[in-house]
């Protein structure tokens, strides 16, 4: 363990889960910890549910990719406990030559939903058992591939023209719901004074 202060939690897992904890530090006062992947759901569910840890609160689901093409991608946990007001970033490795894949922590945290799917969307990690697992932020059937990974093209892969022309070519029931269509029918029946004054809120029609 380098640095000053480690949060106990870290000596909690290694004494706990041994060698699954693949290492630990602290960098700019945070206590960071590194567990193996086929482990993590297991030590996520020990960190929040056990007495004396009550990691209740998920930040953030993230990940990192580095310029280092040897190096793992990570997916970063970052846990704080409100009754004990204590912080800890946990970190998945995950080498690029095997799937990459982690299992869901949306039973845990329900918050780890749109999380995790940002994650999936951006970087391509896939998360087992997620409820829901497609993009968020791009379209589904989106082919350009993940825009924060290190080998996507500053300006996409597409041009700009084929890019709209693949919009276009989308229907829209492949990325609405039948709640978001029915609502964008809806709004489409009411009288033009309505829909002015929802556009001018910025309900459906507006910015």
């Amino acid at each position: 363990m380098n640095g000053a202060s480690p949060n106990p939690s870290a000596a909690a897992l290694q004494a706990r889960f041994g060698g699954a904890i693949v290492g630990a530090s602290v960098s700019c006062g945070d206590t960071i910890v590194v567990v193996a992947r086929e482990r993590a759901h297991e030590i996520l569910r020990w960190l929040k549910e056990t007495p004396g840890e009550a990691y209740d609160y998920l930040v953030d689901v993230t990940a990192v990719e580095y310029r280092d093409r040897e190096r793992p991608l990570e997916v970063v946990y970052q846990l704080w406990s409100l009754p004990r007001r204590v912080f800890l970033r946990l970190k998945v490795e995950l080498p690029k030559q095997e799937p990459l894949a982690v299992d869901s922590v949306v039973d845990l945290w329900r918050g780890a939903d749109w999380l995790e799917r940002e994650v999936y969307d951006m970087f391509g990690i896939a998360f087992r058992g997620h409820p829901d697992l497609r993009r968020i932020l791009m379209w589904d059937g989106y082919a350009e591939g993940h825009p924060l990974r290190k080998d996507f093209p500053l300006r996409g892969r597409f041009s700009r023209a084929e890019q709209v022309r693949q919009a276009l070519t989308k229907t829209p029931e492949a990325h609405h719901s039948v709640e978001e269509l029915a609502v964008a029918e809806a709004f489409q029946q009411l009288s033009n004074d309505a829909r002015q004054k929802l556009e001018r809120a910025g309900g459906p029609g507006g910015a």
